[in-house]
C-alpha cells in the first residue's frame, strides 16, 4: 500500500489568512482581554517606577535580589514594559478585526425585510389559531397597528396561498449595543494609547518651604511618551507652604493615616498672579492640562554638616525615604564640598524613637512624637565630579571609608537641636530641624477624555444589549373557510431566553378585535 503523501505546507499567504482569522476571532479577543487584565494584576501588587519610585528604591533595598528580577522582566514599569505593550497590541487588533465585519453584517441584516413566515408555524415555541366573522383586511389592518404599537418592524404580504401574512421583528438595535459595546473597549484602549504616546508622568520630593518648577531638571523622576515634546511643558511653579497629617492615637487602629493635606503656593505662569490651593488625596491641582497629585508623604530632616575646617560645607533639608507604616525612613546626606575630603552619611530618620535589645533603633508611631536621626559616616571621594548621575537615595561607598571610633563603626544618633562631632576631625553634624515633605506625582494625559467617552459608550452598549430582547412574530389570515369565518394564526419566537413570549402573544391576539361572538376554535401553546 502506499504511503499517503503529507499535507502540503502553507504558503505564506495562506499562513498570513490562517493567522489573521486565529486572532480576529472572537475567543481570541476574550483570550487577549482576559491576558491584558491578568497582566495588569503585578502593575498594582507590586510599586510601580513611575507613581512611586520612593517605594521602589525600599523594595530594592530590602530584597536586592528579586528586585534585579523584576527589573529584568519589567515588573517595575508593567504598563510601559514590551509584553504588556504587545498583549494591548495584539487586543486593539483582534477588536478591529472582529468588529469590521459584524457591523457589515449586522448592517445587511438591519437592512433586511423581516423574514417570511415559517410553513408550520405551530412548531413556534408559542402559537395561537382561532376564527373570526370579520373581514380578512380588517383583520390583518388590526394586527398591523398592534404590532407597531409594540415597535415591531411589519412586512405584509401574501404567500403562495393567497393568506395574508404579516412579518413582523423587533430588538434589531441588541446587536447594535454589542457592536458598541466591543467598539468601547477600542476606544478605551485607544484613549489611554494616546496618553502614553503624547504625554507624560513624573515625581518629584518636596519639603516643606522648598519649591518647583515645571522644567526636565526639576523632576527626580520624568517619564516622557515617544511623542511627547519636552517644549510642551506647561510654565508653572509652585511651593509647598505646609504640610500636615493625623494618625489615629486610640488602641483601635493606632497609627493609621486618618488625613493628609498640603497647602501649595503656586504660579500658572511666569508673572501671574500666585494663587493658593489645598492638595489632598484625589483631589489634584489642575494647571493647563497638567495635573498635579499628591501620592505620597515623609520627611526631610534639617541637617548641618561643618567639615574639618570648621565651614558650613551642607545645610538643607534632606528628604527621607518612608519604609514602614511607622514611617521609619531611609536617606542620603552627601557632602561633596567638604575639606579636606568629602563626606556622606546613610540612615534612618525614626519619628517616633524607640529602642530595645531585640530590634535596636526602631520607630513606634508614624507621626514625629519623638524625632530622632540613626546616622553611619564616611569620608572619601563619592564620585559626583566625574559627571555621571545619580541617585538622591543612594551612596556609592565603592570610594568610601566608613568611619570609625576604637576601632568600631561610628554611629550617629541625633535629636533635634543636637551637634554632635566627628571622629578624626573630620567635623560634625547637626540635626537642626524637622520638615515635613510631599511626594507628588506630575502628569499629562491627554487621552483621559476619550477613555472616559469608551467608558460611558461601554456602559450604554450594556444597558442596550441586556434590556432590548430580539422577538419575531407572525401572524397569518386565511380567507373565508366554508363555514364563511375566517383563520386566523398568530406565532412568536424569541432569539434569546428570558422574555414573556407568551403573555407579549396573548396580548398582541387580544388586540386584533374579535366580537363577542367570536369563539376561539383552538388555542395551542407548546
Amino acid at each position: 500500500m502506499d504511503k499517503q503523501a503529507g499535507a502540503s505546507a502553507l504558503s505564506p499567504l495562506e499562513l498570513g489568512r490562517w493567522a489573521w482569522r486565529r486572532l480576529t476571532s472572537m475567543r481570541t479577543a476574550l483570550i487577549l482581554l482576559f491576558l491584558l487584565a491578568m497582566a495588569a494584576i503585578p502593575g498594582s501588587l507590586i510599586p510601580q517606577q513611575a507613581v512611586s519610585p520612593s517605594e521602589v528604591f525600599a523594595f530594592r533595598e530590602a530584597n536586592p535580589t528579586l528586585g534585579e528580577w523584576y527589573d529584568r522582566l519589567g515588573l517595575f514599569t508593567v504598563y510601559t514594559s514590551v509584553w504588556f505593550g504587545a498583549v494591548y497590541v495584539l487586543l486593539m487588533l483582534s477588536l478591529v478585526g472582529c468588529i469590521i465585519p459584524r457591523t457589515r453584517q449586522y448592517w445587511r441584516s438591519f437592512r433586511a425585510q423581516p423574514p417570511p413566515a415559517p410553513r408550520n408555524l405551530a412548531r413556534l415555541p408559542e402559537h395561537r389559531t382561532w376564527s373570526s366573522a370579520a373581514a380578512v383586511d380588517d383583520l390583518a389592518a388590526d394586527a398591523e397597528r398592534a404590532l407597531r404599537r409594540s415597535r415591531f418592524r411589519v412586512r405584509r404580504y401574501a404567500d403562495d396561498s393567497g393568506r395574508v401574512v404579516l412579518a413582523a421583528e423587533r430588538g434589531r438595535y441588541r446587536e447594535a449595543g454589542n457592536l458598541v459595546f466591543h467598539l468601547s473597549v477600542l476606544v478605551v484602549l485607544a484613549g489611554v494609547a494616546y496618553g502614553a504616546l503624547f504625554g507624560f508622568k513624573g515625581g518629584a520630593y518636596l519639603a516643606e518651604g522648598q519649591g518647583f518648577s515645571n522644567t526636565l531638571t526639576q523632576y527626580d523622576e520624568f517619564k516622557p511618551g515617544a511623542l511627547y515634546d519636552i517644549d510642551d511643558l506647561v510654565p508653572f511653579s509652585l511651593t509647598l507652604e505646609q504640610f500636615e497629617a493625623t494618625y489615629e492615637m486610640g488602641d483601635e487602629q493606632r497609627g493609621a493615616a486618618r488625613s493628609f493635606d498640603a497647602t501649595l503656593n503656586y504660579l500658572t505662569e511666569p508673572g501671574a498672579e500666585p494663587r493658593s490651593k489645598a492638595l489632598a488625596v484625589n483631589q489634584p491641582l489642575e494647571i493647563g492640562g497638567t495635573s498635579v497629585f499628591l501620592v505620597g508623604n515623609g520627611y526631610a530632616p534639617e541637617v548641618t554638616v561643618r567639615d574639618g575646617n570648621g565651614d558650613v560645607a551642607f545645610s538643607g533639608p534632606v528628604p527621607f525615604l518612608p519604609q514602614d507604616s511607622s514611617n521609619t525612613s531611609f536617606g542620603v546626606v552627601k557632602v561633596p564640598d567638604a575639606q579636606p575630603t568629602q563626606i556622606g552619611f546613610e540612615g534612618f530618620f525614626l519619628p517616633t524613637f524607640a529602642i530595645t535589645p531585640e530590634r535596636g533603633p526602631h520607630s513606634t508611631f508614624p507621626d514625629a512624637l519623638r524625632p530622632a536621626l540613626v546616622l553611619t559616616g564616611f569620608t572619601g571621594d563619592l564620585g559626583m565630579d566625574d559627571g555621571r548621575p545619580q541617585s538622591v537615595y543612594v551612596l556609592d561607598k565603592d570610594g568610601l571609608t566608613q568611619l570609625e571610633e576604637d576601632g568600631e563603626p561610628f554611629r550617629l544618633l541625633l535629636e533635634p537641636g543636637q551637634t554632635k562631632q566627628l571622629p578624626g576631625g573630620a567635623g560634625s553634624v547637626t540635626f537642626a530641624g524637622l520638615n515635613r515633605a510631599v511626594q507628588l506625582q506630575v502628569s499629562h494625559t491627554p487621552g483621559k477624555t476619550v477613555a472616559l467617552a469608551g467608558v460611558l459608550l461601554g456602559l450604554a452598549g450594556m444597558v442596550t444589549s441586556l434590556y432590548i430582547r430580539p422577538r419575531r412574530t407572525w401572524v397569518r389570515v386565511a380567507g373565508a373557510g366554508p363555514d364563511g369565518r375566517t383563520v386566523v394564526e398568530a406565532a412568536g419566537l424569541d432569539r434569546v431566553s428570558g422574555g414573556d413570549l407568551a403573555s407579549g402573544l396573548d396580548d398582541l391576539v387580544a388586540a386584533i378585535g374579535r366580537p363577542a361572538k367570536d369563539q376561539p376554535e383552538q388555542e395551542e401553546s407548546s
